[in-house]
C-alpha cells in the first residue's frame, strides 16, 4: 500500500488542487499533482513532458518565441528552456495555487525553473490570454489536461474546438505551429486541426513508462502561407 502525504491544498472556484507526496523505489519521494481528484502528473515519470517539449520544438525553425499553456510542476517548461534557440517563453496557468508553489519552493525545483529570465507567468485562463495576446509567437504548446479525452475542467473542451484553434493561429507568426498533447489518439482534434489550419498531423511518441512501452500523440499544425495567417498589426521581431 502506497502512503501519501498531502503536501498543499487549495480550494478555488475551479475546484480543488492538490500536491501530495509518496515514496517509490529506494525509498525515493515524489510529489503527485492532482486536480479535482483527477491525477495531471507527478515527478517520478517526467518523460512524456519532455518529448512532449521536443517534439514540438522540432517541428518550428526558429522557435524564439513559445506560449506553453499549462504549467503543471514545470518539466514540459524545463525542456523548452533547454533549447538554445527559446528567447522568451510565456506560460499561461489558470491555478494561482499551483504557479505559489512553483514560486516558494513548496515544488522543490520550481525556484530554479521560474527564475530563468526568458520566463514570464501568467496566471490566467490559457483561452482568454490567447484570446487578448498582443504578440506574435513561434509555437503554441498545449498541455492543459490528458488530452480532449480527459478533462481536468469541463470548460477545457473548448481548447479542443475550433474558435479557440482559430485564435491560435492568428497568434502564430508564419512558420509557426501549435502542438497539443493527448495520451489517447484524439481524431476529432485532428479533424478540426485540419479544419483550421489546412493540415495538420499525428504523431505518436513512444515512451516507456514503469517499464511498460505505451505511446501518447502530439497532434500539430503549422502555419505555412503568411497569406492564411491574416493578422491586424504586423509584429516584426526586434
Amino acid at each position: 500500500m502506497t502512503d501519501y502525504v498531502e503536501v498543499a491544498r487549495a480550494e478555488g472556484p475551479r475546484g480543488e488542487v492538490v500536491l501530495r507526496r509518496r515514496v517509490v523505489e529506494r525509498g525515493a519521494d515524489v510529489l503527485e499533482l492532482r486536480v479535482n481528484g483527477v491525477f495531471v502528473m507527478d515527478s517520478h515519470e517526467t518523460t512524456s513532458e519532455v518529448r512532449l517539449a521536443e517534439a514540438a520544438l522540432a517541428v518550428v525553425d526558429d522557435p524564439r518565441d513559445v506560449v506553453v499553456g499549462g504549467l503543471g510542476l514545470g518539466y514540459t517548461l524545463q525542456a523548452v528552456l533547454a533549447d538554445h534557440r527559446v528567447e522568451q517563453v510565456r506560460v499561461v496557468e489558470v491555478e494561482d495555487a499551483l504557479v505559489g508553489w512553483m514560486r516558494d519552493g513548496t515544488v522543490p525545483h520550481g525556484p530554479g525553473v521560474l527564475a530563468d529570465r526568458r520566463v514570464t507567468v501568467v496566471a490566467a485562463d490559457v483561452a482568454q490570454a490567447v484570446a487578448e495576446a498582443q504578440h506574435h509567437y513561434d509555437l503554441v504548446l498545449l498541455d492543459v489536461d490528458n488530452g480532449p479525452g480527459y478533462l481536468v475542467h469541463d470548460d477545457n473542451a473548448a481548447l479542443y474546438g475550433a474558435t479557440f484553434l482559430d485564435d491560435v493561429r492568428r497568434l502564430l507568426r508564419p512558420g509557426g505551429a501549435v502542438a497539443v498533447w493527448s495520451a489517447d489518439p484524439a481524431p476529432a482534434l485532428l479533424e478540426t486541426l485540419r479544419e483550421v489550419f489546412g493540415d495538420a498531423e499525428e504523431q505518436p511518441l513512444e515512451v516507456t513508462l514503469q517499464q511498460r512501452e505505451t505511446a501518447y500523440y502530439l497532434y500539430v499544425a503549422r502555419v505555412e502561407d503568411p497569406v492564411s495567417t491574416p493578422v491586424s498589426t504586423p509584429v516584426s521581431r526586434p
